[in-house]
């Protein structure tokens, strides 16, 4: 199977931003949208810092869903940070990542470097998922 998600540059930018921003800490969040398009990014508070694991809090966790939900969005892909590994799933992540409907984005910032990775985790089963980034003039509101 093939899976593919698709998001503006600017997601891109703000990806790496929050995975810089939270160090040494792992960053998490959510990017909402329809139909396998990303639209928005939400930077969530790490409710556990670690350099080596992140924990949602569930009250933002809750408020992100209903602002997302209120512009006709839905969690599209979880994402967290690797600050001193790569962009591939942990045992940890491989415990606590388990909804099939879900992409989950890992951007690893080892060594000054950044690099996305997205999967999807399907009856254990781990898929690549091939991200395609679009220049924001190319980007559809409507899907």
């Amino acid at each position: 199977m093939t899976y593919s998600i698709a998001w503006p540059e600017r997601i891109q930018a703000e990806l790496l931003d929050h995975a810089n921003e939270a160090l040494p800490n792992e960053c998490c969040g959510y990017i909402t949208g329809r139909s396998g398009v990303c639209k928005t990014l939400h930077k969530m508070t790490n409710a556990d810092p670690s350099p080596t694991y992140f924990e949602f809090d569930p009250k933002e966790q809750f408020q992100v869903i209903k602002a997302a939900r209120a512009v006709g969005e839905v969690p599209v892909v979880v994402y967290h940070s690797h600050p001193n590994s790569p962009a591939r799933l942990s045992a940890k992540d491989l415990e606590l990542l388990t909804d099939p409907d879900m992409t989950y984005a890992i951007i690893s910032i080892q060594d000054s470097g950044s690099d996305i990775k997205a999967y999807r985790i399907i009856d254990g089963t781990i898929y690549d998922v091939m991200i395609d980034i679009i220049k924001e003039d190319e980007y559809v509101n409507e899907c």
